[in-house]
């Protein structure tokens, strides 16, 4: 059995993982320079386990991550986490060849990041849970008042598991994230699992536009997964450069 045969599309998960990246790899796949944020709030929605707000929050910035698994403790977070950790890896591990491995260096040194996101997270869930890092919260609606951030990020979830969900849970879920940021929306990747772009891509930022909002594909200097090298980027109409 050659390779395209044996997986012709791309990563199989049986379900949405607690999973997460470094800040290093959201500077990449946002293609985010935090020189320009000093001094302004950003949201991570979902965040998963992902380490940004706490690597984030130690330089200053005031980051809040939230999650729909973030009313849960410490113990049920990390086993959870494990879990599905290995379900990545062991799906992953055969499909290799889809993926770009120049960043990570093979296989082992993605794991190495995906440890060290966790282990981030998790030491500072705890406390920063108590002061409010992290916030319980499940798209389509986010307990925040409107403009609360500056920049909201979104990575890896909604396109990337675009057959779980319908149109009208992306449109929402979109203008949500827009309606609690003052400046930016952000969302990585626009593809699906199997690297094609979401299929209503197109009449997404026609509807977008017709609420007044700007949403643009710009390319990022990241492509782990081959081809998935773009973000949809939001802005006001009136802001738009």
């Amino acid at each position: 059995m050659n390779e395209s045969s044996s997986n012709p599309g791309g990563i199989q998960l049986d379900r949405i993982v607690f999973f997460g990246r470094t800040l290093s790899e959201y500077l990449k796949f946002f293609d985010l320079d935090l020189s320009q944020w000093q001094g302004t709030k950003i949201l991570d929605c979902p965040s998963g386990a992902a380490s940004f707000v706490a690597e984030a929050t130690k330089l200053g910035i005031h980051a809040v991550a939230c999650d729909l698994l973030f009313n849960l403790d410490e113990k049920v977070l990390i086993d959870k986490g494990k879990a599905d950790y290995d379900h990545v890896i062991e799906r992953l591990a055969g499909i290799q060849y889809l993926y770009n491995w120049e960043y990570y260096g093979g296989l082992e040194g993605f794991k190495h990041f995906r440890k060290r996101a966790f282990d981030r997270f998790a030491q500072d869930y705890p406390q920063g849970r108590q002061e409010g890092r992290y916030i319980k919260a499940q798209l389509p609606k986010l307990p925040f008042a409107d403009k609360s951030f500056d920049l909201v990020l979104s990575g890896h979830f909604l396109f990337l598991y675009n057959n779980y969900f319908n149109y009208k849970f992306h449109l929402n879920s979109i203008l949500e994230l827009y309606r609690v940021s003052s400046k930016e929306v952000r969302i990585y990747p626009i593809q699906g699992m199997d690297a094609k772009p979401y299929p209503l891509i197109e009449d997404l930022i026609r509807d977008l536009s017709n609420s007044g909002i700007c949403a643009e594909i710009v390319k990022v200097p990241w492509e782990f997964q081959k081809k998935s090298n773009q973000m949809l980027r939001l802005t006001t109409t009136t802001s738009k450069k």
